[in-house]
């Protein structure tokens, strides 16, 4: 198998592991040196940031389906979409319902490790589905 081929599989049991929930495999899945743009702010790096990742979760019941997987030299684009109940997603309750949201990865891969996520994911259109309603902010006075 090319290199191509083993950096889409790996990308592949990536989002398989989160939608397991089998955090001590995904953590044997990235470098020492793994960061994430695009999550949660000040995640650590290595396995210490997908444990805090995952901890920012709370009570989640998710399945991703991977639609597309393109990669090209290190790195790996996957686009996916994720059904999920989550009791809350960025403080606003989800009184039981479902969401379903596209989001896309880039992970760069090297020696067989994710050593860094780049996450590109529709979270205000996840927002909208659990009822969140946004106003115009007031305008500010010139000084």
């Amino acid at each position: 198998m090319s290199s191509i081929e083993v950096n889409k599989a790996i990308a592949r049991r990536f989002l398989e592991l989160v939608s397991e929930h089998r955090l001590e495999e995904l953590c044997e899945m990235v470098s020492p040196s793994w960061t994430m743009h695009g999550g949660p702010p000040a995640l650590p790096s290595g396995p210490d940031g997908i444990r805090k990742l995952f901890g920012t979760f709370g009570a989640i019941e998710q399945q991703w389906t991977i639609e597309d997987v393109i990669s090209e030299g290190d790195k790996v684009v996957v686009r996916a979409t994720n059904t999920c109940n989550q009791a809350s997603f960025l403080g606003i309750p989800s009184h039981g319902r479902k969401q379903t949201f596209t989001a896309m990865f880039i992970h760069q891969i090297a020696d067989g490790k994710i050593i860094e996520t780049w996450r590109n994911a529709d979270d205000l259109g996840r927002l909208l589905q659990l009822g969140a309603r946004f106003e115009p902010g007031t305008p500010q006075a010139s000084t």
